[in-house]
């Protein structure tokens, strides 16, 4: 009932189509962009769920706060302290082993502005959690998310990061000029 409710709401309320042909699997790092808008969220999560899949997603922990802390955490929230000198890498490998399913999307532009300096927190996850990599694009133009490859990382970060950055190269943000790679 839940996935029909977001399927209608996907499809056929706001329009939007997928292209996914990644097999639903239990543990992966998700890597989403162009994020160019607070919208990615709320399109990713609904699409999310009209494919019948569950995702949690990091955002920093000033967001959490009554009452939308509470929404947040229901929609797979996970509060970030960025002032800490804790390892998002470690705890974020660590939820990886304690759970028998868990996806992680991550945007790696780490903020909605151009950066062509992405950060690599997903990257070394995924590494330490010896999880692949689903790259997941949102394209505006087309109105659909997509997502055909993954990458399973090496340990050779620039290489496997140019390879991350071409997937999107043909993608458009709701705002693209605050997209580069």
């Amino acid at each position: 009932m839940k996935q029909s409710i977001y399927r209608f709401l996907y499809y056929r309320l706001l329009g939007w189509k997928t292209n996914v042909t990644l097999p639903n699997i239990p543990k992966c790092v998700i890597c989403v962009a162009p994020h160019t808008s607070n919208w990615d969220l709320f399109y990713g999560k609904v699409f999310y769920n009209a494919i019948g899949r569950d995702t949690c997603f990091m955002m920093k922990k000033e967001w959490f706060f009554f009452p939308v802390g509470s929404f947040f955490r229901a929609i797979g929230g996970i509060p970030v302290n960025r002032d800490r000198k804790t390892s998002m890498v470690d705890q974020m490998a660590a939820l990886f082993e304690r759970r028998k399913q868990f996806h992680l999307a991550i945007t790696p532009e780490g903020t909605r502005k151009a950066n062509p300096d992405w950060k690599k927190g997903f990257y070394y996850i995924a590494l330490k959690a010896g999880v692949p990599i689903y790259l997941y694009a949102i394209d505006y133009v087309s109105k659909t998310i997509t997502a055909t490859h993954s990458i399973h990382p090496s340990g050779d970060i620039d290489k496997d990061m140019g390879e991350i950055k071409r997937y999107y190269q043909d993608f458009h943000g709701k705002h693209p000029r605050n997209f580069t790679i």
